[in-house]
């Protein structure tokens, strides 16, 4: 598990900024499709199916996944999509805690949590 300062954490706030915007466009366009994907899939059954907008919405399903490993292999958590939430393990005062930062939340990382307390538990650096 990578472990990042909160120096390392900020410098990264740019870049992961952008591709949770993404992240965070791609999960609302997904939702708009939810009910169209269960009546295909359960038409599926019956021995029809699809949907008019059906690779719009595995092309968004894909590209949400790919963006989300790509969060995931720079050793960031991402927690929540619709709100671009994610966390930075780091060590604090010799316990692994969770820096926090959401994209409302401007260029800095403000916020950090122990592993239980998750969000509602943030107490400011």
């Amino acid at each position: 598990m990578k472990l990042f300062t909160v120096e390392e954490a900020n410098r990264l706030i740019p870049e992961v900024r952008l591709t949770l915007l993404t992240i965070q466009r791609l999960y609302a366009d997904i939702g708009e499709f939810r009910e169209s994907a269960r009546l295909a899939a359960q038409s599926a059954e019956h021995g029809g199916g699809g949907m008019a907008s059906g690779s719009i919405y595995v092309n968004a399903l894909s590209e949400l996944g790919k963006l989300t490993v790509e969060i995931d292999s720079m050793g960031i958590q991402l927690k929540d999509y619709s709100r671009g939430l994610i966390d930075f393990p780091s060590m604090r005062d010799g316990s692994l805690v969770l820096l926090c930062w959401q994209l409302d939340e401007g260029d800095e990382v403000l916020w950090w949590h122990d592993l239980e307390s998750g969000f509602g538990g943030r107490k400011p650096l």
